[in-house]
C-alpha cells in the first residue's frame, strides 16, 4: 500500500473537521446561489416590458393576422410601451436561422420548421403560443397533369427546403410511390423557389407545378391557369391543418413573459378584426401587401385565396405527432419529443376572461 493510500484511509481528527467546514462552506454558499437563481428566476414573471420586440412573418394570406395586425396597429396597440419591430420572410427555415440567431424575437411561422427547431434543440428554442391561420395550402399542377401519375420526371416548387408545404409535398409524393431526394433530385424534382419567382417560372414551362400556401397556389390559377391537384384540406381529419402558428423563442418569452402574452392579445384581436370584418379584410391585407412589396393581388386571386384560409388562435396541436412523423419519413426533420412545444397559457389565459373554452396542448404533449 503506498503513503497516499494510507493517508486517505487513515485521517485524523483535524482533517475531519476540516472537511466538515468546507462542506459547511459549500452548503451555505449553494444555498445563497439558489436563491440568487430563484430570485432571478421569479424576475421575469414580474419584470417590465421588453423595449422592442422584433416580429418575423411572411407576405402570405395564410400570415392574415400578422399582415393585418400590422397595418391596422393592432399588434403595436396591445404591446403597448413596447416598440415593434417588423421583419419579412419568405419561408419557415430562414426564419428559423433568424430566430436562433436571435435576430429576431417571435414569429408568424408554418408548423414544420418550429416542430424541427424545437426537436434539435431538445426544447430550448422556442414556444408555440398561438395559433394564426389553418387551412389555405395546395398541390397546383399545369393542366395536361390530372393524376399523381402524371407527375413521374415532372419538376415541382415548395417555398423552402423543409418548410411545411415542403414535407407535405414530400410526403404525399412518397405516399404515391414516388422517391424524393433533399438534394432535388428523384422520380419527381423538387425546387425549392422563392414564392415571387414561381409564377414567371410556371408560366415559361420550368415549373409543372407547386404546393404553395395562399395567395401564391390563387395566383398560378387564376393568373396562370394552373389547376388544382391536392388540395391539402382533404388529408386531414376534418379537413382542418395548421398552416400558420404565432411562435416566441425560449429565451425572449423567460425575459419577458408580459410582452409575450400581449402579442398572443394583440394576434387575437387581428383574429376577431378579422373575422368580424371581412368585407374589409380584403383591403387591409392587400393595402399591407402593397406597403410591403409595391404589389396588391387582384380581387379574383385575394377573394379565391381568403376562401380557402379559417383565421384561428386555435393550433391544432393534434396534428403535430403527424407531422412530425412526416417529417422525419422524408428526411427533412429529426425524431424526438415536442413535449412542452406548445405554451398557451397567456392563450388560455385571456380566452378565460371572456368566457371561452381553453384550446388543449394534448397534440404537442
Amino acid at each position: 500500500m503506498t503513503r497516499t493510500n494510507r493517508q486517505n484511509q487513515t485521517s485524523s481528527p483535524a482533517r475531519l473537521r476540516r472537511v466538515a467546514t468546507a462542506a459547511t462552506i459549500a452548503l451555505a454558499a449553494a444555498a445563497l446561489l439558489a436563491a440568487c437563481t430563484s430570485a432571478d428566476a421569479a424576475t421575469p414573471s414580474t419584470g417590465s416590458p421588453a423595449a422592442t420586440l422584433r416580429l418575423g412573418y411572411f407576405d402570405n394570406i395564410t400570415h392574415g393576422p400578422a399582415l393585418v395586425g400590422l397595418q391596422n396597429g393592432t399588434l403595436q396597440a396591445a404591446l403597448g410601451s413596447t416598440k415593434l419591430s417588423e421583419q419579412i420572410f419568405n419561408a419557415g427555415p430562414a426564419e428559423i436561422e433568424a430566430l436562433s440567431a436571435g435576430a429576431i424575437d417571435a414569429a408568424y411561422i408554418g408548423p414544420s420548421p418550429a416542430i424541427n427547431s424545437y426537436i434539435k434543440s431538445h426544447g430550448q428554442s422556442l414556444k408555440i403560443v398561438a395559433g394564426a391561420t389553418n387551412g389555405g395550402a395546395s398541390l397546383v399542377v399545369a393542366p395536361s397533369i390530372t393524376s399523381a401519375s402524371d407527375l413521374k420526371g415532372k419538376t415541382l416548387a415548395t417555398p423552402q427546403l423543409g418548410n411545411t408545404q415542403d414535407v407535405a409535398l414530400r410526403y404525399w409524393l412518397k405516399s404515391k410511390g414516388y422517391k424524393t431526394q433533399v438534394s432535388g433530385s428523384g422520380d419527381v424534382t423538387i425546387n425549392p423557389t422563392d414564392n415571387a419567382q414561381t409564377l414567371a417560372l410556371f408560366k415559361t414551362g420550368k415549373l409543372d407545378g407547386a404546393w404553395l400556401p395562399e395567395p401564391w397556389a390563387s395566383t398560378l390559377v387564376v393568373d396562370a391557369g394552373a389547376k388544382v391537384l391536392v388540395d391539402e384540406a382533404t388529408l386531414w381529419p376534418r379537413k382542418t391543418f395548421p398552416t400558420t402558428v404565432l411562435v416566441v423563442s425560449q429565451q425572449f418569452l423567460t425575459a419577458h413573459p408580459a410582452t409575450v402574452a400581449a402579442l398572443v392579445k394583440g394576434n387575437a384581436d387581428a383574429i376577431a378584426w378579422l373575422n368580424a370584418n371581412k368585407a374589409k379584410a380584403a383591403d387591409a391585407l392587400n393595402a399591407k401587401l402593397k406597403a410591403d412589396t409595391g404589389k396588391s393581388l387582384a380581387p379574383a386571386v385575394l377573394d379565391r385565396a381568403l376562401g380557402n384560409v379559417t383565421f384561428s388562435a386555435d393550433p391544432v396541436a393534434t396534428a403535430y405527432p403527424t407531422l412530425v412523423s412526416h417529417a422525419v419519413a422524408v428526411g427533412t426533420g429529426s425524431s424526438g419529443s415536442i413535449s412542452g412545444l406548445l405554451d398557451l397559457s397567456a392563450l388560455n389565459a385571456l380566452r378565460a376572461k371572456t368566457g371561452l373554452a381553453p384550446i388543449a396542448v394534448s397534440g404537442g404533449e
